[in-house]
């Protein structure tokens, strides 16, 4: 593994922080507004709603030795741009372990719900990691993924440099097997937390976009989970490292399809596992269509 850190800097307020910051409302009440720069096609990137509800978690729980450990969201309408409310409850407090439940609304309609675990460290009896990161270019010598002619925001809010599997809609597209991942960042400098790290779980293009034999698609998601499996790794990342990320799908039936992703560090630890189930929708015929090209490295 090819170590990729970058200058530590001190950079103002990102356009991450100002989508997930939030306004108090009242107790386990926030306020909070989207914009259009994590748009996909018809709402916001399912990753920066996770951070969003994460934000909120975490805010309620109020205990920094309390660490995200796990956040599985459902996803009942896509937010439209504007202000939302995210409620938290407060589901069981234990003496390790914090349960929250999260609701995101806009007036009286329910876009998403959530269920967040929080815990302190614990003794690490075991460290055992079966799934070590692939070999893979360093991030400055893969080439980097532009975007172009679509709506989809989200594509500049992050660096992508491509480092595994076809190009999507290229010739090396399979129906057997579908993979892709590579290095990512979020544009603008910012030290990666908890939030962050679960937006980068779903910031990726979607593995099956990679099957060149397919028209276009949306892959709206129905249910995404995150595990975020080490904390000391996370924390000791500086504003500008990067992240090598792998996401893999194995199914698509009946309308739905599936995606597992890992998310390590420069160094190989294991930050994030995640899961989600997506559904598999053609994409309007007047719907704009990204035009995806690899920049060669420098």
């Amino acid at each position: 593994m090819v170590g990729c850190r970058g200058p530590v800097l001190s950079s103002p307020v990102t356009i991450f922080d100002r989508d997930t910051t939030l306004t108090a409302l009242g107790p386990g009440r926030y306020a909070v507004t989207f914009s259009r720069d994590w748009w996909v096609v018809a709402g916001p990137n399912g990753g920066m709603v996770a951070a969003v509800m994460l934000t909120a978690a975490e805010a309620e729980v109020a205990e920094e030795r309390r660490f995200p450990r796990t956040i599985t969201v459902h996803y009942l309408a896509p937010p439209r741009e504007g202000p939302a409310e995210v409620v938290v409850t407060a589901e069981k407090t234990g003496r390790a372990v914090s349960f929250v439940s999260v609701r995101l609304t806009q007036g009286d309609r329910a876009c998403a719900v959530a269920l967040v675990a929080l815990a302190s460290d614990r003794p690490d009896l075991l460290d055992v990691q079966h799934q070590p990161p692939p070999h893979v270019p360093p991030p400055e010598a893969c080439p980097r993924l532009v975007t172009e002619g679509s709506d989809a925001t989200i594509r500049h809010r992050w660096e992508t440099r491509w480092a595994i599997g076809p190009l999507p809609r290229s010739e090396g597209g399979s129906d057997q097997f579908m993979e892709s991942g590579g290095w990512l960042r979020l544009s603008e400098p910012r030290p990666l937390d908890g939030p962050a790290l679960v937006a980068m779980a779903d910031a990726w293009v979607p593995p099956l976009l990679a099957v060149h034999e397919h028209p276009g698609f949306s892959v709206p998601t129905v249910e995404l989970t995150v595990h975020l499996r080490d904390r000391a790794a996370l924390t000791a990342l500086g504003p500008t490292d990067w992240c090598l990320t792998r996401f893999r799908c194995r199914t698509a039936r009946e309308g739905f399809v599936e995606e597992d992703g890992m998310i390590w560090s420069p160094e190989g630890r294991l930050l994030a596992q995640s899961r989600q189930l997506a559904i598999l929708q053609p994409l309007p015929p007047d719907a704009p269509r990204p035009s995806l090209r690899l920049e060669p490295p420098a």
